[in-house]
């Protein structure tokens, strides 16, 4: 008799812990995922509900790209059941929150690695092309000048006087130059033009050279209506090697990179960028 009521208080035991256990998502189908889902909404706490929304949203569109898992919206059972995953099976309410929260925190920890990686490749583009201007300063243009000369036949024939150092440590064989002729009192110039320049026999290190180029008469330069009186303001954009290859030609950042340089500077201040690739 005592064993017998010994067996009911146990079994009576084991029906209330039962009873009392969390109900937990179940998405084995849809109608058994609409079904708990509102189960296991309704058996949390009032001020537990709204977090659990947004958590269960984020587990189901988790694996969706695009989504922004920082700004969710609540999704109806429905969607949740259809777009439900095995991250969900067999999960409570709280359950649900915590892996949500992981989720969270692990897509966090990746957006800033990944902004940490773009921080260092923009730092050192933008490293990289003050470097080579630098570089690109050591050739320089030393004097230009524009005038209108006459050639044997008569015909008036543009000319511009140009003297180059090279002070750098690598032989030149081309220039790639930036024209602007400009007058007093006009505001417009009379010729605005980038060209190359190949030099015969290069010039090399240390070395000063003078050439007087002839554009050609029939293009903007030989305009017979540019007076005497202009000023040639000549900008070396680019140099090339011996073997005609460019020297010190890393571009400087857009105008977007140095935005987004100067955000990720502002959001991160103070945290080292230098991240060890993949």
């Amino acid at each position: 008799m005592w064993s017998l009521l010994k067996w009911s208080a146990l079994s009576l035991t084991l029906l209330v812990v039962a009873g009392c256990s969390d109900p937990k998502i179940d998405t084995s189908s849809m109608p058994a995922a609409v079904v708990s889902v509102e189960k296991v909404r309704e058996s949390l706490p009032t001020y537990k509900r709204d977090e659990f929304d947004q958590a269960l949203t984020i587990i189901a569109m988790s694996s969706f790209s695009g989504i922004n898992l920082l700004n969710v919206q609540r999704m109806n059972a429905a969607e949740i059941a259809e777009s439900a995953n095995a991250y969900m099976h067999g999960l409570t309410g709280d359950e649900i929150i915590e892996r949500a929260d992981t989720m969270l925190r692990e897509r966090r920890a990746r957006e800033r690695e990944q902004a940490m990686r773009t921080l260092r490749r923009l730092e050192k583009k933008q490293a990289n092309a003050a470097q080579d201007q630098q570089q690109l300063a050591q050739v320089s243009i030393e004097n230009a000048n524009y005038y209108i000369s006459t050639s044997p036949y008569g015909a008036l024939e543009p000319v511009i006087d140009l003297q180059v150092a090279n002070n750098s440590d690598q032989e030149v064989s081309e220039l790639l130059l930036h024209g602007v002729l400009t007058s007093p009192g006009r505001e417009t110039p009379w010729v605005e033009e980038t060209f190359y320049y190949a030099i015969s026999g290069g010039i090399a290190p240390g070395e000063r050279a003078s050439w007087s180029l002839a554009p050609n008469r029939f293009g903007p330069w030989g305009n017979d209506r540019i007076p005497s009186d202009t000023t040639l303001t000549i900008t070396l954009q680019g140099v090339n090697d011996a073997q005609g290859k460019p020297l010190w030609n890393s571009p400087p950042l857009t105008k977007n990179e140095t935005i987004r340089l100067e955000a990720l500077r502002n959001e991160y201040a103070g945290v080292s960028p230098y991240i060890t690739d993949e």
